[in-house]
């Protein structure tokens, strides 16, 4: 515990400040709670979006051998672009997905094999489910990163600095009321020495 003043200006202070604690702790309380909504929210979208991916890569599994036929897929798709814009979330800024854009080539339908197509769109939707995932888990680690910060100031005001401050007003009204007593005693004994 810190060395404290005995004063009135001291006790004044500690009051004051353990009002702006008591004032700040619901705030950040409610913070936290949202913070908490927040992630089990996008936890539950990314759930949902992994068991797509997962129930799209079973689908392809039926007809993946196929892609070891030498067709180029390559040359046929590009890479995406990600358009993010960023959002806020109880005063954390996030990326949002905006788009993403893939490039596809055109196919010669009649070089080509026929499901290289439905190869493309399932290419495709894989690789958009990927880049929403990612999206969704760097926005999870935001919002956890800022949860754990929040959380360690409520538990700093909570466990430490409000009964910090509780125990400082409660010592130096001890030692005032000590020394109100003091005083009283000895303009007592000085009374009677000058009477």
């Amino acid at each position: 515990m810190a060395a404290i003043k005995h004063t009135k200006n001291e006790l004044k202070a500690q009051r004051d400040a353990l009002t702006r604690f008591e004032r700040f702790l619901p705030m950040l309380q409610l913070k936290k709670q949202q913070l908490q909504a927040e992630l089990q929210a996008i936890q539950a979208v990314i759930d949902q979006k992994a068991e797509v991916e997962k129930q799209k890569r079973e689908q392809i599994m039926s007809w993946a051998r196929l892609f070891s036929e030498p067709v180029g897929l390559e040359d046929m798709m590009g890479l995406p672009s990600v358009q993010t814009e960023e959002g806020n979330i109880a005063g954390v800024r996030i990326p949002i997905l905006q788009k993403v854009d893939i490039e596809r080539g055109s196919i010669d339908l009649f070089e080509t094999p026929s499901w290289v197509d439905d190869a493309m769109d399932a290419i495709e939707d894989l690789v958009r489910l990927k880049v929403e995932r990612e999206i969704l888990e760097e926005q999870y680690r935001l919002i956890a990163e800022e949860l754990r910060t929040t959380s360690q100031r409520v538990n700093l005001f909570e466990k430490v600095k409000i009964p910090e401050c509780r125990e400082h007003i409660r010592i130096i009204k001890i030692f005032l009321g000590d020394e109100q007593t003091a005083a009283v005693v000895r303009g007592k004994i000085a009374k009677k020495r000058g009477a």
